[in-house]
């Protein structure tokens, strides 16, 4: 790596960091510095021969070695030999202070079964006299009809409530204990956006899906401020690790499991410790009347201009349209398949009346915010392009950026309209292929028919609607590269099964640009994303060159230098 400078440990300041050493990262200045002898992703399209130069943060010269060395004579020089120089990464849905909240409790992630699972929170609870036991992460597909009952919970956890949200937090399981707490029993009704698995008798099981999960959480303590603080350190170290210099925080305000994370944020760039640019999604209530529309936004609006120009800022509002297929809450156009899981065939559950969630869209996009919408079955995603399509009726073409994360089903009439109406399709592409969830749980729930519709990113692509990715960590990887070799293959990483729907793959230079160019255009970083004299220097030299490898091998590609805003972030040790 030539004499660039390694990373190095400190100890984290700011509220919530009396803990002492919580971020083993410090941004250090690159020095002014020649990349060369290696390929260049310019956010756009691949390059060989190229170098690039960077001086005081900013990238001067891109060109012929030469060209550049000319420019900028003294300069250190870094032989790429051989590997990929690109942009950092933007993760456009994300969930990543509460993901990092979570990897400091009782994280989940790598139980491989339900038995590890009940392991992981046995030891969990042995090892902490916490008066809730909290956590996340537990895989559905784990469990029989992907809904783990209270009994089994109680077996190594019963003298304390329980509280564990799955993996895409849109269930929780909770023990009995936490089930008495709450009161609920055989005669407590339905929420209005959730519903509680039952017994034959009525009886709840354990299993609480999407609002449903308010009936305990409003009962759980929230992680205090040196949690969170904490959490966002570990979140972002990790993600610096894996070549990721902004994302998209995709819920910012009172949601189950979660608070507020703006005070955090705004904290930890006041103090210094933030150093990616992020932007927050403010949570629009399901709850929402349509006559505190107008109210709600201007408060959206407000938040916009105060974080305006900032490194953490707030210009965009999420939108849960419906809930996820596996326990049949996404909205359906036709019901669902009747000998499926956990309920009666129905069409799943949509948050908000169309009429509620069209004037909100207009209101949104008239007052210069950016919709981020979570839209998961066909009828989701029809309803979200609906109410953009009213917008720009009411309001004409704004610069609003809306788009639509998941997008799991699409029908083919809606394929063309992303485009028409200017929407950016927002890829969770990991999600893209044969899982154990998708085999086990999605088919059955669906059909045949309904699974040809399955993240049509193909389709969308030739359409020539605009491309962005994320992750929604915690419910996956944040791994880029594992996303990108999915988008690629269509099949999960490192496995041999039947891709999905393989004409709906992406080639690599349209995955990777949806990654880096697609995700920071969509989250206004106006000057990362590409390569390019007069950009920030928000870098990333990859381990290999992907390009050149065999692509079934995408996810093994890692990082071995990550640089946000001309300040290394993460430097491998042993590359």
């Amino acid at each position: 790596m030539g004499e660039l400078v390694a990373v190095v440990g400190r100890e984290a300041v700011g509220p919530g960091c009396r803990h002492g050493r919580i971020a083993t990262l410090v941004a250090v200045p690159l020095p002014d510095t020649v990349f060369h002898s290696g390929p260049v992703f310019d956010g756009h399209r691949l390059h060989d021969g190229m170098a690039v130069g960077v001086r005081s943060g900013r990238v001067v010269a891109v060109g012929a070695v030469e060209r550049v060395v000319a420019q900028i004579p003294w300069a250190e020089r870094v032989d790429l030999n051989g590997r990929l120089l690109h942009p950092g990464f933007t993760d456009a849905h994300i969930h990543a202070l509460s993901a990092g909240v979570d990897r400091n409790a009782c994280d989940l992630t790598d139980a491989e079964d339900a038995s590890q699972t009940l392991d992981a929170i046995a030891a969990y609870a042995r090892a902490t006299d916490r008066e809730w036991i909290v956590g996340s992460g537990w895989t559905m597909s784990h469990f029989n009809r992907g809904c783990p009952t209270a009994t089994a919970l109680d077996a190594v956890v019963a003298d304390r409530p329980a509280f564990l949200l799955n993996r895409d937090h849109h269930d929780a399981w909770v023990n009995t204990r936490a089930l008495e707490l709450a009161g609920i029993d055989a005669t407590t009704p339905d929420p209005s956006d959730g519903r509680i698995e039952r017994a034959a008798d009525g009886s709840p099981t354990g299993t609480l899906h999407e609002g449903a999960m308010d009936l305990v959480s409003r009962l759980v303590p929230q992680p205090d401020v040196d949690e969170q603080y904490a959490g966002l350190l570990t979140a972002q170290e990790y993600l610096h690790s894996l070549g990721i210099t902004g994302w998209q925080e995709a819920i910012v305000g009172e949601y189950p499991g979660m608070a507020d994370l703006d005070s955090v944020y705004t904290a930890a760039e006041e103090s210094g410790d933030l150093t990616a640019d992020v932007v927050g999604a403010s949570w629009l209530p399901r709850d929402l009347d349509r006559w505190a529309i107008d109210d709600v936004v201007t408060g959206f609006a407000t938040r916009r201009a105060s974080t305006a120009g900032r490194r953490w800022s707030m210009h965009s509002v999420k939108i849960m349209v419906d809930g996820v297929v596996e326990n049949r809450t996404a909205a359906m156009s036709e019901p669902y398949c009747h000998d499926c899981a956990c309920a009666p065939a129905d069409t799943g559950l949509t948050y908000f009346d169309q009429k509620v969630l069209t004037e909100a869209v207009i209101a949104c996009d008239a007052a210069g915010l950016d919709i981020h919408f979570h839209a998961i079955g066909d009828a989701a995603v029809t309803a979200a392009l609906d109410a953009v399509e009213s917008a720009r009726v009411a309001n004409g073409l704004t610069a609003g950026r809306h788009h639509i994360a998941h997008l799991q089903l699409v029908r083919p009439e809606d394929l063309g309209r992303f485009v028409q109406l200017g929407v950016t399709v927002n890829m969770q592409a990991l999600w893209a292929c044969n899982d154990d969830s998708m085999v086990t749980l999605v088919r059955a729930a669906i059909g045949d028919e309904r699974y040809q519709w399955h993240y049509p990113f193909g389709s969308l692509a030739r359409s020539g609607a605009s491309l962005a990715m994320g992750s929604d960590w915690a419910v996956s990887t944040p791994d880029p590269w594992a996303a990108i070799s999915v988008a690629v293959n269509r099949i999960p990483p490192g496995e041999d099964v039947e891709p999905l729907l393989p004409a709906e793959a992406l080639d690599l230079t349209t995955a990777l640009a949806a990654y880096t160019s697609g995700s920071a255009h969509l989250n206004r970083r106006g000057q990362v994303g590409t390569i390019r004299p007069g950009t920030r220097a928000d870098l990333v030299i990859a381990d290999r060159n992907p390009f050149a490898g065999q692509q079934d091998s995408l996810w093994r590609t890692r990082a071995d230098l990550t640089v946000a805003d001309g300040e290394i972030v993460y430097e491998r040790t042993n590359p």
